[in-house]
C-alpha cells in the first residue's frame, strides 16, 4: 500500500505544480529525495552510553536503524578526539520517508509548544529545507516519562528542486505548515 502523502504528491502536487512553474513534462516537477535525521550529543563525549538512549529514540521515531556519527577531526578545547562517536543519524528515502513526513506534519509538528509554524528561512539556496527540534518528545512514538533528557534533533528534507521557491512550494503542495 502506497503511503498517503506519496499518493497525494502523485495525484495533487504534480498536477498543481505543471500548472503554478508551467513544467511541460511531469518528471521535471520537485520531488522529495531523502529525509536526514541528526542527532549531535555533546555529552558523548565524556559518557558514550548517552548514545544508546539517542539511538533507541531515533530507531522509534522513524522505525530504521541509525548510523553512528563520529568526530572527523580533533578539537582540543572541547576535549573531542578524532574518531570518537558523537551523534547518530538515519536516512529515509521511498515509504518510510513519505510516512515519516505525513507523522511530522500531521501529529509531531501540532504537540509542539506555542507552535505557529516552521520558519521559511531555513532553505540553503538550492530547495532543501532543514528543520531543528528542540526536544523528542513531540513525536508521538517516544513515552515522555522514558526519556532522560531532552534532545534536540534536525530534520533536512533533501529535494530535486533547482531553486528554493520550488523547494518552498513543493513543501507547502505537501502540507508543510509554513509560518506566515
Amino acid at each position: 500500500m502506497a503511503a498517503r502523502l506519496k499518493k497525494k504528491y502523485q495525484e495533487n502536487v504534480v498536477p498543481a505544480m505543471m500548472k503554478e512553474f508551467g513544467y511541460k513534462n511531469s518528471l521535471q516537477v520537485p520531488r522529495l529525495e531523502r529525509i536526514t535525521l541528526n542527532m549531535c550529543l555533546n555529552e558523548a563525549v565524556q559518557n558514550v552510553k548517552v548514545l544508546d538512549a539517542a539511538v533507541a529514540e531515533l530507531m522509534a521515531i522513524t522505525g530504521q536503524k541509525p548510523v553512528i556519527t563520529r568526530a572527523k577531526k580533533a578539537i582540543a578545547n572541547f576535549k573531542l578526539r578524532e574518531g570518537v562517536p558523537i551523534g547518530c543519524m538515519v536516512t529515509l528515502r521511498r515509504e518510510r520517508m513519505y510516512e515519516f513526513l505525513d507523522r511530522l506534519i500531521h501529529a509531531s509538528l501540532p504537540r509542539v509548544r506555542d507552535f505557529k509554524g516552521v520558519p521559511e528561512r531555513s532553505f540553503d539556496g538550492r530547495g532543501n529545507y532543514s528543520l531543528g527540534l528542540r526536544e523528542q518528545i513531540i513525536f508521538p512514538e517516544i513515552q515522555p516519562d522514558k526519556v532522560d533528557k531532552s534532545r534536540g534533533l534536525t530534520v533536512s528534507f533533501v529535494t530535486t528542486a533547482r531553486t528554493d521557491k520550488e523547494g518552498k512550494a513543493l513543501l507547502r503542495h505537501l502540507g508543510m505548515p509554513f509560518a506566515a
